[in-house]
């Protein structure tokens, strides 16, 4: 479980491709202060397990499923990475509950300066935007944002300075790809509500109706 605040911007030393899995090594600090092996680390929001590590360094597998639903396959060394550790219990939860299982990837449309901050447009496909709405939360590469428009083929999100500087968003440009996880607890609603069944991952869920809610009591 994370929070979507990252905690430090590393870098990717290297990454091995295999057929059967790919191994990424990342330099970075902040995250290595208390880490032990198992530990996880989500980098640009995917979760990913701590296989081994040194001062300044640590190295994750990463499955051919995260390598294929991730833009994690976009990356290349040198390439700067958000970093977050796992959250303990007692910590203080300043973004939002995030489970470092991405969703799916968006790209950046526009990167426009409003004020003081910069708005970023991400196309993202229908079976993910349906979780989205304004005044909501989004995981943007592993960054707990606040959504401030949406439509049927892309969300908006407003970055303030202090974000730009603390993530790589300051680095992103228009056409970069970037990992999305949707709230976690509207999927699970969507779900509860019988909307989704397994294997069901395109069909529109049965939604809040009249009917619905007049055969559970509330009209």
């Amino acid at each position: 479980m994370f929070t979507g605040l990252i905690e430090e911007v590393g870098t990717v030393d290297s990454i091995a491709v295999t057929e059967r899995s790919s191994k990424l090594t990342i330099r970075a600090a902040a995250v290595l202060e208390d880490v032990r092996l198992g530990d996880s680390i989500a980098v640009n929001g995917v979760c990913l397990t701590v296989t081994s590590f040194s001062a300044s360094r640590f190295q994750a597998d990463v499955m051919p499923e995260t390598w294929r639903v991730t833009a994690l396959s976009s990356l290349k060394p040198g390439m700067r990475v958000n970093l977050e550790r796992a959250l303990q219990l007692g910590d203080r939860l300043g973004g939002h509950l995030v489970l470092g299982h991405v969703d799916g990837t968006g790209k950046i449309l526009s990167k426009k300066t409003d004020s003081n901050a910069v708005r970023f447009a991400i196309q993202a496909k229908p079976h993910l935007l349906r979780y989205v709405m304004p005044r909501g939360s989004i995981t943007v590469d592993g960054i707990s944002l606040t959504v401030v428009a949406v439509d049927e083929e892309s969300l908006s999100v407003s970055i303030i300075p202090h974000t730009l500087k603390q993530t790589n968003l300051l680095e992103k440009q228009v056409g970069d790809p970037v990992n999305l996880e949707t709230d976690v607890i509207a999927k699970y609603v969507e779900r509860l509500l019988g909307g989704r069944t397994p294997g069901e991952q395109q069909k529109a869920p049965a939604g809040l109706n009249l009917a619905f809610l007049q055969e559970h009591g509330f009209a």
